[in-house]
């Protein structure tokens, strides 16, 4: 793998995604499988890995498919990709901002850049769903449970997103040690 050529990738991602992460999922993973970098399944590993290790997801989902794709080079590479738009934005529309805040083109960029980022957030959240919930042509029952009891634990109560997702991992490690169940 050459690793200009992962770095060109993701710095593209970096360059035209907007909303964070989430929203770049969509864009990694179409970017990521129309390369053929990694298959479906690889992929569904990305969002818990990224989500499991400290930094930004994109950076991590960036890292994590650059190693497996080149080692520890293509891992720097896709990282420094994905970073480095951000970065290079940053310096640039920081030095404008202050000055063009109270621009009503300004703010209209932002008013339609905002309904942008939830559609592209909604749908990682649709991606991740099919690879994660489904198995082919059936509801896996026991990551759609996981799945509603922690949307029902972040949208209802008080408790740390970091507490969900560590309640549910010790729930996906319990239950290899639980008798089979069938349904």
């Amino acid at each position: 793998m050459d690793l200009l050529h992962l770095f060109m990738i993701f710095f593209k991602i970096g360059a035209f995604s907007f909303g964070g992460g989430y929203a770049m999922l969509p864009l990694i993973f179409k970017t990521v499988e129309d390369a053929g970098f990694m298959s479906a399944e690889e992929l569904a590993m990305l969002v818990p890995l990224s989500q499991v290790t400290p930094g930004p997801i994109a950076v991590n989902a960036a890292t994590y498919v650059g190693f497996n794709t080149a080692g520890v080079f293509g891992a720097a590479a896709a990282t420094l990709g994905v970073g480095m738009p951000s970065f290079i934005l940053i310096l640039i529309v920081s030095s404008f901002l202050k000055k063009f805040s109270e621009s009503n083109i300004i703010k209209g960029l932002f008013t339609g850049i905002r309904p942008v980022t939830a559609g592209l957030i909604a749908s990682a959240v649709i991606v991740i769903g099919q690879t994660v919930l489904w198995t082919g042509t059936h509801l896996n029952p026991v990551p759609a449970a996981i799945f509603v009891v922690s949307f029902l634990l972040i949208s209802k109560t008080k408790l740390s997103p970091i507490k969900i997702t560590l309640l549910m991992a010790a729930v996906g490690a319990a239950l290899p040690l639980l008798p089979a169940v069938s349904f």
